[in-house]
């Protein structure tokens, strides 16, 4: 026989990170029209690509309140885990578009050297600071608590980028200011492209790995299937174990246990959920049982039959 738990995976965090991407979406779009507009007044490219960012941060931010919203709609019979991998989806998004935006600036800042523009110190700045200060407003909202979920990660990268996009802004205004070079405006947006560049692929890699189902982290199926072999009585060998998440939160694990003649197999199966909750901290577990048979194999006088599920 098989079966499966389903231990209840809690949402107790979604609310409030549902409100926390809210008002930090709403607070990074109002801010980004006003650095756009001072961006394209004083001539600096550090504003205007740091207006970009935030518009796709605002986007991404948007996408992912949405995914919040989708996560908590209940499954259905074309969606059996319901909408849970898609904030992980959102957060795959989310890291591909810092990539652009950081080619985007790059580019910019190239276009800006070879050809360099008049760029007004003044209202650079003030716009800069003011920038800086909304940021760490936002970023302050994003990272109190549930900062573990990796859509709200990738928000927090997202502002953490604009946090030093703002701050890049705000020393090239003062080095304009007061030595009147204008080409530290896009050697710095160069500097905010590249720390936006290591802060995606960590974002890609951590959401592409759940998307292609990858094991958790530290889970070796070979030890496992050894531990509980040894660990819990009339386990005669554990094979076909597989482990994957759905979301950062939620872990699933499906495995095949072959029990001894006269095996207590409800309680067996029972131990097993119980070893992998407490030891891998998975909660939604498939256990197929199998009988062994003492009798030999006709194909193999060594080795044992088996039948079953059962």
């Amino acid at each position: 026989m098989s079966t499966h738990e389903h231990s209840g995976h809690a949402h107790s965090h979604l609310p409030r990170n549902e409100k926390k991407i809210a008002l930090a979406a709403g607070l990074t779009g109002l801010f980004m029209f006003i650095e756009m507009i001072g961006g394209v007044i004083s001539g600096s490219l550090a504003l205007i690509a740091d207006a970009g960012h935030m518009l796709t941060d605002f986007g991404s931010l948007l996408l992912a309140w949405i995914a919040f919203r989708l996560s908590r709609r209940p499954a259905d019979n074309k969606r059996s885990y319901g909408f849970d991998r898609f904030p992980v989806l959102a957060a795959f998004v989310n890291g591909l578009a810092l990539f652009v935006i950081a080619i985007w600036i790059s580019w910019e800042a190239w276009q800006r050297l070879s050809a360099p523009k008049e760029v007004l110190g003044g209202i650079m700045l003030w716009v800069a600071l003011t920038g800086l200060i909304v940021n760490i407003i936002v970023f302050l909202i994003l990272t109190r608590g549930g900062g573990e979920n990796l859509n709200v990660r990738a928000a927090i990268l997202h502002v953490a980028g604009d946090m030093l996009g703002s701050v890049a802004a705000l020393i090239a205004s003062l080095v304009i200011i007061f030595t009147g070079w204008t080409p530290i405006d896009p050697i710095l947006s160069v500097f905010v492209s590249l720390i936006i560049l290591k802060a995606a692929a960590t974002v890609v890699m951590d959401s592409a790995h759940i998307l292609l189902e990858g094991t958790p982290a530290e889970f070796d199926s070979k030890q496992v299937a050894k531990q509980l072999q040894s660990e819990i009585p009339d386990v005669v060998s554990v094979g076909h174990v597989h482990a994957w998440l759905l979301t950062q939160e939620r872990k699933i694990a499906t495995l095949e246990v072959t029990i001894a003649q006269g095996a207590d197999a409800p309680l067996i199966k029972a131990l097993v959920k119980q070893w992998l909750k407490a030891h891998c901290d998975i909660g939604h577990v498939t256990v197929e049982m199998r009988l062994e048979n003492p009798e030999p194999s006709t194909a193999s006088t060594n080795s044992k039959r088996l039948v079953g599920p059962i």
